[in-house]
């Protein structure tokens, strides 16, 4: 008899847990999708905003959209460098960055600097206005093409309208991590209006 009453308190126990342990789960479920500010700032740090705040301003841009794109391409981390060669928080390659150096407008900084977060943060935000601008204004396609490149989204948009049809992006991007890089700063963007709405201006144009 003891030992089915020990059974018994053991189980109520587990039962209990269980029941706790479901109910955390559904707290912290609640808490992520409903991302109040405290809980995206966990989540989506956010560095250098005077510099993003500036070359948003000069170019026109939401300095949330330029934050996210800095948060998706490095986590803000200033050293970081790519396979492919990019570099720094908006993840310049030199090649991009002696292209923007060699045009009639470009920003503040020197390409050979791209590594310095502010030379980084312009040459990125400069980029970013001109892919929207040869994009008619279009986030989702300036965005792939900043991560794949403007030949690679040049393809994929030639190939649909030979189908005769239009590219929905994300949907008909080729490549996993283009497709999930838009669908991810996309998300990104609002969150970081609203986490950083004291610290980012609004946009600017």
């Amino acid at each position: 008899m003891a030992r089915r009453r020990r059974r018994s308190r053991r189980a109520r126990r587990l039962l209990a847990l269980l029941v706790l342990a479901g109910a955390l789960v559904a707290v912290g479920l609640a808490v992520h999708q409903s991302m109040p500010g405290w809980y995206a700032r966990l989540w989506y740090p956010l560095e250098h905003d005077a510099a993003i705040n500036r070359d948003a301003g000069l170019n026109g841009l939401d300095p949330a959209l330029v934050a996210a794109v800095a948060w998706r391409e490095s986590g803000f981390d200033a050293g970081a460098t790519s396979p492919r060669g990019a570099e720094g928080l908006m993840q310049v390659l030199p090649s991009t960055a002696r292209f923007i150096e060699g045009q009639p407008d470009p920003p503040p900084g020197r390409a050979v600097d791209i590594r310095d977060p502010e030379v980084n943060i312009s040459y990125g935000s400069w980029y970013l206005r001109y892919l929207l601008d040869r994009h008619s204004g279009s986030v989702p396609a300036a965005l792939a093409a900043y991560n794949a490149g403007p030949d690679n989204f040049r393809k994929w948009r030639e190939a649909a309208i030979a189908r005769g049809a239009e590219l929905r992006l994300p949907d008909d991007i080729p490549f996993d991590e283009t497709r999930q890089y838009v669908t991810d700063v996309m998300n990104a963007w609002p969150i970081y209006r609203e986490a950083y709405g004291d610290r980012l201006g609004a946009a600017s144009g």
